[in-house]
């Protein structure tokens, strides 16, 4: 009986949390908006990586209470070229770009939740 809860628990947490992620943006579109006066948060990952997950379901609360900031999910199983250009090696790899469109920060990994919310204080999101 336990681990029959155990699974239906686990299975009503992942599909609340794909209902709760940040959606994917596609890179070319992202890119051309860049550097056009306010600053970007890019999560590049992937929809199958436990962090990145963890890192969407953050970031997607966030956009929820901070619709204005510009926060876009990169999948780099859809879209390798992106993961090259913006030299990504591993994932989840967090970027953000300064209205200018200068990279002003680079993280690999998962963050807190009070590493982000600090991370968009700094950043002048």
């Amino acid at each position: 009986m336990r681990l029959f809860i155990t699974i239906l628990m686990l299975l009503t947490f992942e599909a609340f949390a794909q209902e709760h992620m940040l959606k994917e943006s596609q890179y070319k579109y992202v890119e051309q908006s860049i550097g056009k006066g306010k600053p970007y948060f890019l999560e590049v990952g992937s929809d199958s990586c436990h962090s990145c997950q963890v890192m969407g379901g953050m970031l997607y609360t966030i956009t929820q209470k901070h619709p204005e900031y510009n926060i876009h999910f990169i999948n780099v199983k859809k879209e390798r070229e992106a993961a090259y250009e913006l030299n990504v090696r591993m994932i989840p790899t967090q970027i953000i770009f300064d209205k200018n469109g200068q990279e002003v920060y680079r993280h690999i990994g998962a963050l807190s939740s009070d590493e982000l919310n600090n991370l968009f204080k700094t950043y002048l999101f």
